[in-house]
């Protein structure tokens, strides 16, 4: 299994060297890395370089939109040469914190999104209370680059649109937790083929280790729940989620 979306650079509590290993023991045998920040970039360029089955994203979150310059820009081509660098990412809307700079988040989430178009890398989409803006301005903007709805949080209705455009649901820990009713209900009627794996560690660790610190091993447990939820088997949750991340990123 791939693990998608997994910021194995912010886990304090195991070293890179353990979260791989625990990984590799529990069937995953690739990560991909987001940036948050261009902090991030350095980490990640040796993250990659050092490690085979690491691959990374390079992007600005949008709670960092105030830390964009247009230099970047040229900054993240450059480190493009490398190809464990698969998307651009994370980078969306998240209005959940901090409302005040929106039209900001917007600009340079569209700047972000002609980057990928160029580059012809996928999209790995961050978006919280913002799902009308992210998906017109994805609408508008985006004209080649596959997009990935990291983290997905919204309504079944809002999934099967997203799905006809041809996007794809990210889907972490949350799915596994007693009261993610709507989570649940996205997992099972959304078609496998538009569905990849995630953990978003070290956050929304999966049930049983919820209130831990989360960890690409802990992929099983969402793919065990989503077999669960659409009564399939867990290989074939496997099988098709991995082939899916493959196919988007390119590994």
């Amino acid at each position: 299994m791939i693990d998608t979306h997994t910021h194995i650079n912010m886990i304090e509590s195991i070293s890179i060297e353990e979260i791989l290993n625990n990984a590799k023991e529990n069937g995953i045998e690739k990560v991909i890395v987001p940036s948050a920040n261009p902090k991030d970039f350095p980490e990640i360029a040796e993250l990659i370089n050092k490690y085979d089955n690491v691959y990374g994203m390079l992007g600005v979150h949008p709670s960092d939109a105030k830390d964009w310059d247009d230099s970047l820009i040229n900054q993240i081509k450059d480190l493009c040469n490398n190809k464990k660098i698969v998307a651009i990412g994370e980078i969306g809307l998240d209005y959940y914190w901090d409302k005040s700079f929106n039209d900001l988040q917007k600009d340079v989430f569209i700047k972000q999104i002609k980057l990928a178009n160029e580059l012809n890398l996928p999209l790995d989409v961050h978006d919280r209370e913002a799902h009308k803006d992210t998906f017109d301005i994805l609408k508008q903007y985006n004209i080649n680059s596959k997009v990935v709805m990291h983290c997905f949080s919204g309504s079944v209705e809002f999934a099967k649109e997203c799905v006809k455009e041809g996007y794809y649901l990210g889907i972490g820990g949350v799915v596994t937790f007693k009261n993610a009713i709507k989570m649940k209900e996205v997992a099972k009627h959304i078609p496998l083929e538009y569905i990849i794996l995630e953990t978003d560690a070290p956050y929304l660790t999966p049930v049983p280790y919820r209130g831990k610190e989360n960890q690409p091993a802990y992929v099983k447990y969402v793919a065990e729940e989503i077999a669960k939820l659409k009564e399939i088997s867990y290989e074939e949750v496997k099988n098709v989620t991995t082939s899916n991340a493959e196919r988007i990123f390119n590994l």
